[in-house]
């Protein structure tokens, strides 16, 4: 699958980087007890699949770009955690369906995401990573299509998939790259204004982007 390729690619170059990195040595490195701070743009980017009662279809979530802010504590001089923190506004509806393609309006997604990462190289001036994690997504401030009564998105937990890498700019800044695949599954409930109920079972899944900078205090 193109997906599962991409990501096996994402995480090879990784390893790729975390091995030639041991040659490029940074001034102090990233050590336990240092803490950082990163922003990034992002772009956030749906690839759902789904289940759509009564009328079939495809749930559709459009792609978006936002601004992310992370939170990383290093536990040791390899392992960290990392808190990701953005939200996006999206476009939502049933694409193909029996009564055509079906407008649910928008709705903000906030996501906060915690992984655990280990770092190949700290102390190198290109210092790779992976990681693996937790998210909890939450819908909120529903703008709703007409023509319909209500639209219900339920909060769940998934799980996140990570790999990036920090390369030195000198200080304690740094330049950063990074892609996440997030696993996560909502149930929608689609109420019509004549009182017709649809649900979904909607694989969201999203690849999440970025690039932007770093520093470590």
């Amino acid at each position: 699958m193109r997906i599962a390729k991409i990501l096996a690619v994402a995480i090879g170059a990784t390893l790729i980087l975390g091995s030639a990195a041991l040659d490029a040595t940074a001034q102090d490195g990233k050590t336990a007890g240092d803490f950082m701070v990163r922003g990034r743009l992002i772009g956030l980017i749906p690839d759902e699949s789904s289940t759509v009662s009564t009328i079939g279809g495809e749930v559709d979530a459009s792609n978006e770009w936002t601004g992310e802010v992370d939170f990383s504590y290093f536990l040791t001089d390899n392992i960290a955690a990392e808190l990701i923190a953005a939200t996006t506004k999206h476009q939502m509806g049933v694409n193909g369906s029996s009564s055509g393609n079906v407008d649910l309006g928008n709705v903000w997604l906030l996501p906060p995401t915690l992984t655990l990462q280990y770092h190949f190289a700290p102390k190198s001036t290109i210092s790779p990573y992976i990681g693996a994690g937790v998210t909890y997504a939450v819908f909120y401030n529903k703008d709703i299509a007409s023509g319909l009564r209500s639209v219900k998105y339920d909060n769940a937990w998934g799980y996140a998939l990570q790999a990036g890498v920090d390369y030195s700019l000198g200080g304690n800044w740094y330049f950063n790259a990074d892609v996440k695949k997030i696993f996560l599954n909502t149930d929608v409930t689609v109420v019509t204004n004549a009182g017709a109920v649809v649900r979904a079972d909607a694989d969201l899944d999203p690849w999440v982007v970025g690039v932007g900078f770093g520093y470590k205090f």
